[in-house]
């Protein structure tokens, strides 16, 4: 994984970019990650390249241009769970797991709707990463707010266009 620049950001923003970081590069069989806001756009992800060249270089498995197809994913898979347990009348969604004949999808609850998206291959211990996102959820989770949230979203706007600090 090519790591996201994270000059010009609060100390709060690199460590969720270092804790993304260590997700992916920590635990096995894990693809690609991207956290969410409430509102379905992309704050943080493991590929922080966003243009047309980078969409066109990813592997045929997978969301296929980046993490922003996987936060698209993430964002409606959250959206039809939280609309379920709210018609059974069972509470808050906590995780999500998709299990899938070459790969899994999984989806966690980090604070106020944001969501943790993890894209893992057929062979990575679904336990394993999800004992890993809880973990990144619990030291995440606390820091997100509402200003933080709006600092990675431009920062992630910023890669995506080529702009500068």
């Amino acid at each position: 994984m090519t790591a996201p620049t994270t000059y010009g950001l609060s100390s709060e923003a690199r460590n969720l970019h270092w804790l993304l970081t260590n997700l992916v590069e920590e635990v096995p069989g894990i693809q690609s990650v991207a956290v969410v806001s409430s509102d379905g756009l992309l704050l943080l992800s493991s590929d922080p390249a966003h243009t047309e060249q980078s969409r066109a270089a990813r592997p045929a498995k997978g969301p296929r241009g980046s993490s922003a197809d996987l936060a698209t994913i993430v964002s409606g898979i959250g959206s039809l769970t939280v609309g379920a347990a709210r018609l059974l009348e069972y509470g808050g969604v906590k995780h999500t797991m998709v299990a899938m004949d070459e790969g899994s999808l999984f989806v966690m609850s980090i604070s106020d709707g944001s969501l943790l998206g993890v894209h893992g291959s057929a062979e990575c211990d679904m336990s394993v990463v999800a004992y890993h996102m809880a973990l990144f959820v619990g030291r995440a989770g606390h820091v997100l707010t509402p200003e933080l949230r709006s600092e990675l979203r431009k920062s992630m706007e910023a890669e995506s266009t080529g702009s500068t600090r």
